[in-house]
């Protein structure tokens, strides 16, 4: 089979514009139309192969704002998933993200089911105020470092519609078969045994026992009542209040973890996290060995009421946390266990889950006065 990778291939021009615009991490979800991209991507740049895409825009959030240059690529379906956090996050917050989403559903599309969405691309993102950019011919690449730059340039998520007719005069073969399949030998033993016994604290009496242990470290706090609490206790600029795109907490702390030197606390909820569960599995994944992942696990949606969440009576996080491959995992109930659990994780040195099991019910706490775009701005130049 001819490996033929020539400098002008399309996916070679590709990944030169991502290289001079100085991007360094790719998160990535496969396309069967950018094959032969994607292995030029895992060997000139940081990949990141997701499972989720939403999950893709809070972790290059977290590398953005820890001082990376992060993009995406993946197929133009997952923008459908993306939207609300493109809105909440990216645009709210003036971070950028260029995203190169091969366009399906319009150009000798096989896939009946791919059509909709994929033809209705243009005008959803231009109804959300997305900046996007349609690449449907080669002669039009040079449009793709424009895409880059103006995405770095003004801060805001630019999506680039990359049609499979680009890549037709490519004779780019990176992706060669295996022989070997995927799925490789493996074992694995959970040793796992626990109870969840009647809660002491509400999530505040949590943040007040973490807040005095913390030293240098970033800390991210989950949307809602958690960031006004976490305020009132202990402001600090050092840590970054989500004041939008739920679920995304873990994910955006692992972002900041992998580029950053310091250590990162991510306070999470139940809610959060069993909105995007792809969070731990990716963190698992990774593994970096600065973050800790707080679970304040409260049974409840505390923002909007109190309603009832899976982990009231029939999920366990701890258990979750370990199956998605956290090994140094523990559960608590009382102010005492929190602070031992969270001393001893500061002191580990590897990646870490405390699950807190609190009693639901928030107090009474001002709005964090700052927009998103202050509490970004605010924590870049402190994580620096």
């Amino acid at each position: 089979m001819s490996t033929s990778n020539k400098s002008d291939d399309p996916e070679n021009i590709v990944v030169q514009m991502m290289l001079d615009n100085g991007i360094d991490y790719l998160a990535t979800l496969p396309c069967d139309r950018i094959k032969n991209l994607l292995p030029l991507i895992s060997k000139n740049f940081v990949e990141i192969p997701l499972t989720r895409e939403e999950n893709g825009v809070g972790i290059c959030a977290g590398l953005y704002m820890a001082g990376a240059k992060p993009m995406m690529a993946i197929q133009s379906s997952g923008l459908g998933n993306m939207i609300n956090a493109l809105e909440s996050l990216n645009i709210a917050c003036d971070i950028p993200l260029p995203v190169l989403a091969s366009w399906r559903g319009v150009y000798k599309e096989g896939i009946e089911s791919q059509k909709p969405l994929g033809k209705s691309l243009p005008s959803i993102l231009e109804g959300a105020g997305i900046e996007y950019t349609i690449i449907d011919e080669v002669e039009k690449l040079y449009l793709v470092d424009r895409a880059i730059s103006d995405s770095f340039k003004n801060r805001r998520p630019h999506i680039i519609l990359m049609s499979p007719r680009v890549w037709e005069p490519s004779t780019c073969s990176a992706r060669v078969e295996q022989d070997s399949e995927n799925l490789k030998e493996r074992s694995y033993e959970i040793n796992f045994k626990t109870n969840i016994s009647k809660p002491e604290m509400v999530r505040y009496d949590a943040i007040s026992v973490i807040s005095p242990l913390l030293d240098d470290e970033a800390l991210v706090a989950n949307i809602g009542v958690p960031c006004k609490e976490l305020y009132s206790v202990n402001d600090r600029e050092l840590n970054y209040y989500m004041l939008g795109s739920l679920g995304l907490a873990s994910s955006i702390g692992m972002g900041i973890a992998l580029k950053s030197e310091r250590d990162v606390v991510v306070l999470d909820g139940d809610g959060s996290i069993l909105m995007n569960p792809n969070a731990l599995i990716e963190i698992a994944r990774a593994k970096p060995s600065n973050l800790i992942v707080v679970a304040l696990d409260n049974g409840a949606y505390g923002s909007t009421g109190s309603q009832e969440t899976l982990t009231a009576k029939f999920f366990d996080l701890e258990l979750f946390a370990r199956a998605s491959g956290f090994i140094n995992t523990t559960k608590v109930h009382t102010k005492d266990e929190l602070e031992d659990a969270f001393v001893k994780a500061k002191n580990s040195g590897e990646l870490a889950f405390i699950h807190v099991i609190l009693k639901s019910g928030n107090v009474s706490c001002e709005t964090v006065p700052l927009s998103p775009v202050e509490v970004t701005d605010r924590f870049m130049k402190a994580l620096k």
